[in-house]
Formats: structure tokens, C-alpha cells, sequence
């Protein structure tokens, strides 16, 4: 099976919190051919907003982020026990490298290119590798139709098709540092490709190994 999962930057914010969720990936490895991709997180957002402040544009402060995000994938593989020893740069680097390589070894990247999030980069390399799954792992529960951390009054949906999932991100404004669950690129990807996708709460690591199995209380687009 395999499995492309898009990590939150809320995974690393200290060395314990990257150990824990590196035992995680390392346990699911073991039985998945499995692919990482990193966010940012808010390191990459304080270093946004000073470049904003500095009078950079949307595509440089993506750069800036995109370095962020790499930094992170470094950060993990240093703590993952069978990981590829450098983060890829692109899509086919990650795909050639599986072929030839070990699939039990995992494969980590950040960010890729300006105006793609890592969410989108995840839903791009779960299509370029034929992935079964894309697993989403972000700081809330799932998809809703708003921001639940501003209101309290927004609605969580347990399962979305994936026309309804474009339809809700494009509500959102994509700018570097975005917080939006899912960007448009990236649902418009799942939505393409058909790809069996769900959004979960990453507070708890062991929760990225139920999702694979199916048990999560999370969004499931499909």
C-alpha cells in the first residue's frame, strides 16, 4: 500500500514532538510504502510576515517558506531510523529513487515551487506515484466550513466528494503561510486524480497509523 502524508508544521516545534512522530512513521513503514512531505509550520510563518514586513512579494516569501519546509523534512529524516538521507527536490527524483531503491525505506520532501503549499505538493506526489492514500495531518480535526479556530460555529464534515472539497477551498485566500486546511491546487489534484484522501488531528501520532487502517475521526474525501 502506499501512503503519502502530508505533515502540519505543528510536528516541529521541539526535538520530543519530532521523535515521537518519527516512531510513528517508522512503525507504519514497515508495512507501507510510505512518503513524506513537511510543512513549515509557524517558524515558517514568523519568517513570512518579517519578509512581508521587508517589502518582499507573495512568490519570494513562498521561497522563503519552501526553505522552511526543507529545513523540517531535514529535521525528520535525522530522527527517522530508515529514511532517505536528503530531502528530494522533486517529484520524479522521489519516484526513480523508490524504483531503485529500498520501499521500505521512506522518502521525505518539503515544499517544491511558488504558489504550491505542501498539501498541494503532497496531493501531486500521491499522483505521481499512484498512491492508495493521501493522509493529511494538520492541527484540527478535520474539514469545516470555516475556520473552526476563529468560529465556533463552523460545521465538520465526516466525508466529502472531492467536487465539494474545491468548491470549499475556494473560499480560501492562498497566500504564503496560508492556514487553510486544504488550498484549492490541492483539492483540485485529489479531485483530478481520485485519490482516496482524509484530513485528521495530528495531536496524537498514534492517530496517522489508525487512519491508515481506518480508524480516525477525521474528513474523508472519496
Amino acid at each position: 500500500m502506499k501512503v503519502v502524508v502530508s505533515l502540519g508544521g505543528i510536528f516541529f516545534s521541539d526535538a520530543e514532538t519530532i521523535k515521537n512522530v518519527a516512531e510513528v512513521l517508522d512503525e507504519l513503514a514497515k508495512s507501507c510504502n510510505l512518503y513524506v512531505v513537511t510543512g513549515g509550520g509557524e517558524r515558517a510563518r514568523e519568517y513570512i510576515n518579517i519578509a512581508r514586513e521587508l517589502g518582499a512579494n507573495e512568490a519570494l516569501c513562498d521561497y522563503i517558506g519552501i526553505a522552511l519546509t526543507r529545513i523540517n523534512a531535514k529535521l525528520l529524516i535525522s530522527a527517522l531510523t530508515n529514511a532517505y538521507p536528503e530531502p528530494f527536490l522533486d517529484y520524479k527524483e522521489v519516484a526513480v529513487a523508490k524504483v531503485k531503491g529500498d520501499e521500505k525505506r521512506i522518502a521525505v520532501m518539503g515544499g517544491v515551487s511558488p504558489g504550491y503549499t505542501t498539501d498541494a505538493v503532497a496531493a501531486i506526489l500521491a499522483e505521481f506515484v499512484n498512491a492508495d492514500l493521501l493522509l493529511d495531518v494538520t492541527s484540527v480535526d478535520g474539514v469545516y466550513d470555516a475556520d473552526p479556530r476563529i468560529d465556533p460555529s463552523a460545521k465538520k464534515y465526516d466525508k466529502l466528494s472531492p467536487t465539494e472539497l474545491v468548491a470549499l477551498t475556494m473560499k480560501g485566500d492562498l497566500k504564503a503561510g496560508s492556514r487553510i486546511v486544504i488550498d484549492p491546487v490541492a483539492a483540485k489534484i485529489i479531485e483530478r486524480s481520485g485519490i482516496k484522501t482524509i484530513v485528521i488531528n495530528g495531536s496524537d501520532p498514534r492517530g496517522i497509523i489508525n487512519a491508515v487502517h481506518g480508524k480516525h475521526q477525521g474528513t474523508e474525501i472519496t
